[in-house]
């Protein structure tokens, strides 16, 4: 199992995922791609793939992983491994770019 971390944008977009109700579908669909992260960041739902465009706060490879498939305005989590092993940072939940 990975250690998963929070970035504080990402805890804030959490937050605005949590207190809308009408919001509420996705925060369950970020909650359950967070368990397949930190069990697997390689699981087939996720679609787990460089993120080019990004890198870390010290040039660590981005991730994104879908959070929601086949969905208007779909979510994506957007990560990178560390700050240690066995450890992973998600630095922003969004709309799909």
């Amino acid at each position: 199992m990975l250690e998963i971390f929070l970035t504080d944008e990402t805890r804030n977009q959490l937050n605005g995922l949590r207190t809308d109700k009408g919001l509420k579908k996705r925060y369950n669909a970020f909650k359950k791609a967070i368990r397949f992260l930190s069990s697997n960041p390689r699981h087939k739902s996720l679609k787990t793939h460089e993120f080019t465009s990004l890198k870390g706060p010290n040039g660590e490879k981005v991730f994104e992983a879908y959070a929601e498939q086949s969905t208007p305005a779909a979510y994506r989590i957007f990560w990178y491994y560390g700050p240690d092993k066995n450890q992973l940072t998600v630095i922003a939940i969004t709309l799909h770019p």
